[in-house]
């Protein structure tokens, strides 16, 4: 018997697929339904073949995906934090988190602002419970950040610093951290939105990032660093060419960048939107990865949301772009950024509502992740 499996299943060897990138042809032909399922056949699905005795009863059940699919976590989900979720909403929220994710980050938890409101008192209770949640329900998480590039989003202590002072917290920030987390998360965000932001370069010169890579290296050897930022993807991609001029610099530099992370909030097709949101077209979206697959190196869609006026339309939105993502040779995860209406940075971009119900977009997703991207066969 000979047949395909997607991702991983209880009888499938694991095939890994290597990230090259298609030749520049016609981004519409691309897009075409079976030129998408053609691709995510290629990438995703492996050849098994089980040799039985004649009229053999055969089952294959996968039990889960290679591909990341993923979602931040809030704060409140932490027994401890100040706002905790109630004792009902914490069962649903890790109900819904278990049976519909493989993967996930910390919306805030880890953020520097987070881990040292006050200087030199460094706390992680608040990460360090939401991965022992996680790891309790098998699911791996990503760092996000180790620094935030935006003046707004660090510290006012931290900005009364001197210049020698600046530096010196910085690299103890970065080598602290990594080594926390080490053997637990490998993977970070290293400087985020550093196109929107230059507050450490404009204090400490452009070289701070490679000391910000290097101390984080010391913290953990085997680290992961990524660039992230917005306005890549989606939003007319204002930030693309841009993104990747600073990508180029970084390796140039030799910054140790080992992944490109694509923050996706928020994606729309509609030209006129009640909330402003600039358009995205699936032929941009698909053009941008291919250009930024020339760096050979892994691309996450790591802060991914729809919006759109009514509910269904949100739906056909994730129908419309995950396809694309799942289709492409460099993409190895797409994370939902949030997926609860009730503590959620965008409420209405929700996928499961406040009384935990589903919305149109969950239902979409499930048939995506869950049905038409699984193997039951027998």
């Amino acid at each position: 018997m000979k047949t395909k499996s997607m991702s991983l299943s209880t009888l499938v060897m694991v095939f890994l697929f290597s990230a090259t990138c298609f030749s520049q042809v016609d981004i519409s032909a691309k897009l075409t339904p079976s030129a998408i399922n053609a691709r995510i056949e290629e990438l995703r699905m492996g050849e098994i073949i089980i040799t039985t005795l004649p009229g053999a009863d055969i089952e294959i059940q996968q039990v889960r995906h290679e591909f990341q699919f993923g979602a931040a976590i809030a704060n409140s989900v932490a027994e401890q934090h100040a706002d905790a979720m109630s004792v009902q909403d914490r069962k649903m929220y890790l109900k819904i988190l278990k049976e519909n994710f493989n993967y996930a980050v910390h919306e805030n938890a880890l953020k520097w602002y987070d881990c040292e409101i006050k200087k030199d008192s460094v706390d992680y209770s608040i990460a360090d419970r939401i991965w022992e949640i996680c790891n309790e329900l098998n699911i791996p998480m990503r760092g996000h950040c180790i620094f935030w590039a935006k003046d707004k989003y660090n510290m006012t202590w931290l900005k009364e610093l001197n210049n020698d002072e600046l530096r010196e917290k910085v690299i103890s920030r970065a080598t602290d951290v990594t080594s926390h987390f080490r053997d637990r998360i490998t993977e970070y965000d290293l400087n985020n939105e550093m196109i929107n932001g230059n507050f450490f370069r404009r204090r400490l010169g452009n070289g701070i990032i490679n000391e910000m890579a290097s101390a984080a290296k010391a913290g953990n050897p085997d680290v992961s660093l990524y660039v992230n930022d917005y306005g890549i993807l989606v939003e007319g991609n204002f930030n693309a060419d841009s993104f990747i001029t600073q990508i180029e610099n970084l390796l140039e530099n030799e910054v140790p960048i080992d992944g490109i992370g694509c923050q996706a909030h928020t994606i729309t097709s509609e030209e006129a939107n009640s909330r402003g949101t600039p358009a995205t077209t699936p032929e941009q979206f698909q053009g941008t990865l291919d250009r930024l697959a020339k760096f050979n190196l892994p691309i996450k869609i790591t802060e991914c949301l729809f919006t759109a006026d009514k509910e269904e339309d949100i739906a056909e939105h994730l129908l419309e772009y995950f396809p694309i993502c799942f289709a492409h040779p460099n993409v190895e995860a797409i994370i939902m950024w949030g997926f609860w209406e009730g503590d959620h940075w965008q409420p209405h971009t929700a996928m499961w509502k406040k009384d935990w119900s589903p919305t149109p977009q969950a239902l979409a997703y499930r048939d995506l992740v869950f049905s038409r991207w699984w193997t039951q066969i027998s």
